[in-house]
């Protein structure tokens, strides 16, 4: 799917998260409509702390439609976006 994105927003790490220095990965299930939209986001793994902050900026990214056959489809993917605490 990374092939596909046309506009990636980066987190925000979340102020209080970096003064505890919490870190990792945060497991994203999205669903991408027809029109290339991150239509839903489901939080399936990661540090609270950090997940919503994760959610927040996948929510605003954009692709390419998806096409099978010629015409476009909603489908799902799954991301994972790492805090890194740099």
């Amino acid at each position: 799917s990374q092939g596909l994105l046309v506009k990636k927003v980066q987190p925000i790490y979340p102020a209080i998260a970096r003064q505890l220095h919490r870190q990792g990965s945060v497991q994203l299930l999205a669903t991408i409509d027809k029109s290339g939209n991150t239509a839903k986001v489901q939080i399936l793994t990661g540090d609270p702390m950090l997940a919503r902050s994760a959610s927040d900026a996948v929510k605003q990214w954009k692709y390419r439609p998806y096409l099978l056959n010629g015409s476009p489809v909603e489908i799902e993917t799954q991301i994972n976006v790492i805090f890194n605490g740099e």
